[in-house]
């Protein structure tokens, strides 16, 4: 069994890879076991068909931001989260985040994996939106906005720094990066205390 797992992560990796340089529509069973340095035959022997393999990538990249979500909980770090998030594209894994560039932008057409990125992306929505319920409670993130909507606000922001960071990286990089971060975490803070009555104040007649 742990063989076939390594094995199988192994062949994941592979297609994350294919994925991220030759395109969605120029992956194929037989890139990923080049790539891999193995058969085509051993790579359908764990995947029946490409669009199998690629719903398995789409999970596998999930899994690892669920992770993300996981480490931050406890303690509660936001920044630390985000920071995460958007070094996808920097780290020493780049091929993440370009092969879930090309996951997104082909999931309408592509039935067989649509229905697992809406099914897990949910599923990221409502951990991240527990998440922020606890930074809230903590007094770390603004309350006057519900979790859910910070939620989905936060991922479109994060998902359009990471789709425009490939093509100009200069823009996200080094001083002006970090004061973007900065500016988000600035957005989703709470109020100065003195300016803004809490949520309980503000609902008493």
């Amino acid at each position: 069994m742990g063989d076939h797992n390594a094995k199988r992560a192994e062949l994941l990796a592979a297609a994350i890879a294919v994925i991220a340089q030759e395109g969605y529509a120029g992956a194929s069973m037989r890139k990923v076991a080049q790539h891999a340095g193995c058969t085509t035959g051993a790579v359908t022997y764990y995947f029946a068909n490409k669009e199998e393999m690629v719903g398995a990538v789409a999970q596998n990249l999930f899994d690892r931001v669920d992770a993300l979500l996981e480490i931050n909980r406890e303690p509660f770090d936001i920044k630390s989260l985000i920071r995460q998030l958007l070094e996808w594209t920097t780290s020493d894994e780049p091929d993440n985040w370009l092969a879930w560039l090309q996951l997104l932008s082909h999931a309408r057409h592509e039935p067989a994996f649509a229905g697992v990125i809406e099914q897990r992306y949910a599923r990221f929505r409502q951990m991240f939106t527990a998440l922020l319920e606890e930074g809230q409670a903590q007094g770390k993130i603004r309350d006057d906005i519900p979790a859910d909507l910070l939620a989905d606000q936060i991922s479109a922001i994060s998902d359009g720094w990471l789709m425009m960071l490939p093509i100009e990286p200069e823009r996200f990089s080094g001083e002006r990066g970090q004061a973007l971060l900065n500016a988000l975490i600035t957005l989703i803070s709470p109020a100065n205390a003195a300016r803004r009555p809490s949520r309980s104040k503000a609902t008493k007649p």
